[in-house]
């Protein structure tokens, strides 16, 4: 049975980072006489935030953040407004100033020092505490309604009303931790366009796969061109993996996002060299060393010994095959082979495997700069639930709390001019 549970100032729907930051920034910016209530489904807060970065929690990327806009396949300029004006180095600072530290690796991604998400999630649930915001847990929003610019929040035992709202469902990547798609279901109730989602930062399945033994070996600052329809559409660099079934790494997972079945994808194997230098790379290499074997030459490029075996395979040549011996067409064919190794997508992995959502709450209807709807006044949306999707690499949670940090300077802005 629904009760009516009274007033609140504000509401946010889902307590993970971005719905836990934007409730913390709400109450230290504006008092203690608002009354902030988060309402998430599970029994427990930032379910997903725990398995993040295989519990580590990467939680963003060092570097200048203009770099970052980048970093979200075409929608670097709309997070543009927010990145600035909620940084990595102040999110870094947040953390470190209240006794969490951080660590960058060689990589550039930012972890806490313990490299435990737990730290994280804690130190936010600390802050919601201390400045008296409200998490009800196991408390499922049902729908939403407005009238006469109040918000009616249905929940399976309760019924809410305020005068903003803020969606921080998440997306629909593992569902296992709730994600599970309600903030598109309850935006598309009050008339927000959603667009088509999809799973990103997944692995892609290969059609007649060769290599499913090789499952493990890892090459380093590869360039994968994806081909659609026999037209290059997209060009990624970074380390790449082979996996049981296909492809992964960095470089798959960040263009994962523009991956359908039947795309084709061509991995050059030799990074910085197009195919004009390295023919004549290996035409050099080859005529310098008569008595060497070809196995051996190709180690030059700093292959692994067993992948170099299966493109020798692939090119029809014997391993103790020398170069004196090889003939010109066998040459082209490991040019080939090298910079334009071809993998048929037989299919993108699924919600339950990717790491994010692409697609979501539709970003011409929502303000920039304070993540408010364009559409419903008071409604504001902010993480995942956004069609947002950021490279591997701390850039999502990074985006998580700019936009969170927005919409309560927003929403902070409103309970106090």
């Amino acid at each position: 049975m629904t009760t009516n549970s009274g007033e609140c100032d504000i509401i946010i729907i889902g307590a993970g980072p971005a719905g836990l930051f934007c409730a913390l920034q709400i109450g230290g910016a504006a008092g203690r006489n608002l009354n902030v209530v988060v309402l998430e489904k599970n029994a427990s807060c930032g379910k997903k935030l725990l398995v993040t970065g295989t519990g580590q929690c990467n939680i963003t990327h060092g570097g200048d953040i203009r770099e970052f806009f980048t970093h979200y396949g075409d929608h670097g300029t709309f997070l543009r407004p927010v990145l600035l004006g909620f940084t990595n180095k102040t999110l870094i600072t947040f953390f470190e100033s209240r006794g969490l530290a951080m660590i960058t690796d060689t990589n550039g991604k930012v972890f806490p020092a313990t490299r435990k998400a737990s730290d994280v999630l804690d130190l936010l649930l600390t802050e919601c505490l201390r400045r008296e915001v409200e998490v009800r847990c196991s408390e499922v929003v049902l729908r939403i309604d407005r009238e006469d610019g109040v918000f009616f929040v249905s929940t399976e035992t309760a019924r809410y009303t305020a005068a903003q709202v803020v969606i921080a469902t998440g997306g629909a990547s593992y569902p296992g931790t709730g994600s599970t798609g309600d903030g598109y279901r309850l935006a598309a109730g009050l008339g927000q366009p959603v667009t088509p989602i999809r799973p990103a930062l997944v692995a892609v399945s290969v059609r007649d796969y060769l290599f499913p033994h090789l499952a493990g070996i890892s090459f380093e600052g590869v360039t994968v061109s994806l081909f659609r329809d026999g037209r290059k559409v997209r060009q990624s660099t970074g380390d790449l993996l082979f996996t049981h079934a296909g492809l992964s790494g960095p470089v798959i997972l960040d263009l994962s996002r523009y991956i359908a079945a039947g795309d084709m994808l061509k991995v050059s194997f030799v990074p910085g060299m197009n195919r004009e230098t390295v023919q004549k790379d290996l035409m050099g290499k080859i005529a310098s060393n008569s008595i060497r074997q070809v196995r051996t030459i190709l180690a030059d490029y700093h292959l692994p010994e067993r992948f170099i075996k299966e493109l020798m395979q692939q090119a029809g040549l014997p391993m103790d095959l020398r170069c004196a011996h090889i003939s010109k067409k066998a040459r082209n064919a490991l040019v080939t082979h090298l910079l334009e190794f071809p993998f048929r997508v037989k299919d993108v992995g699924g919600f339950h495997e990717a790491m994010v959502t692409a697609g979501g709450i539709s970003l011409p209807d929502v303000d920039p700069k304070t993540m408010e709807s364009k559409l419903v006044p008071g409604l504001f949306y902010i993480g995942e639930v956004l069609d947002i999707d950021g490279d591997t690499g701390g850039y999502n949670l990074q985006a998580a709390f700019s936009t969170a940090y927005a919409a309560a300077r927003a929403i902070t802005a409103m309970k106090t001019g």
